[in-house]
């Protein structure tokens, strides 16, 4: 990797993040076993993760919580309704708010997940250790400049 300039090693950077996203869209496919019988995907298994550690998650929280829009929050939920894994129940101060809840088998699903994602994130905080805080520091800043950047091109697509 041989960077002459700033705007190189940027542009080295923005394509090497590229690639982490793609692998992680894959993963996010990935089935997640739960039982003898049933699996769903990481992605699955990360909303409902978002619904058990929350008392009073609706659709807004789990779009905000994820970066996407209400539409694909909602399609979500309802897919994971219509599989067994959630329950969606009217707010008491809202006939337009529902609350999100795990059923029997949802908890079974974040149990399993749990324990998965313990796995990696210790793995991860291993890894990552080796660095100052400091330089965990910046790539916090570092991220939240990319992030902006791609709410600025998601509002921008939103607005045409």
């Amino acid at each position: 990797m041989d960077m002459e300039t700033k705007e190189d090693f940027i542009k080295t950077t923005i394509r090497q993040l590229l690639r982490i996203a793609n692998k992680y869209a894959l993963v996010e496919e990935l089935p997640l076993r739960f039982n003898d019988r049933e699996e769903v995907t990481t992605r699955e298994a990360h909303v409902i993760q978002a619904i058990g550690e929350s008392t009073e998650m609706n659709i807004t929280g789990l779009a905000n919580r994820f970066g996407i829009t209400k539409s694909a929050a909602s399609q979500m939920v309802a897919k994971l309704v219509k599989k067994g894994f959630v329950d969606k129940k009217q707010a008491p101060h809202s006939n337009k708010e529902f609350f999100l809840s795990l059923t029997k088998k949802g908890g079974q699903v974040f149990n399993a997940h749990e324990e998965a994602h313990g796995k990696d994130l210790a793995y991860l905080v291993e890894r990552l250790g080796a660095f100052s805080f400091s330089q965990i520091a910046t790539l916090a800043v570092l991220l939240d400049a990319i992030g902006a950047v791609m709410d600025e091109r998601l509002s921008d697509l939103t607005r045409e």
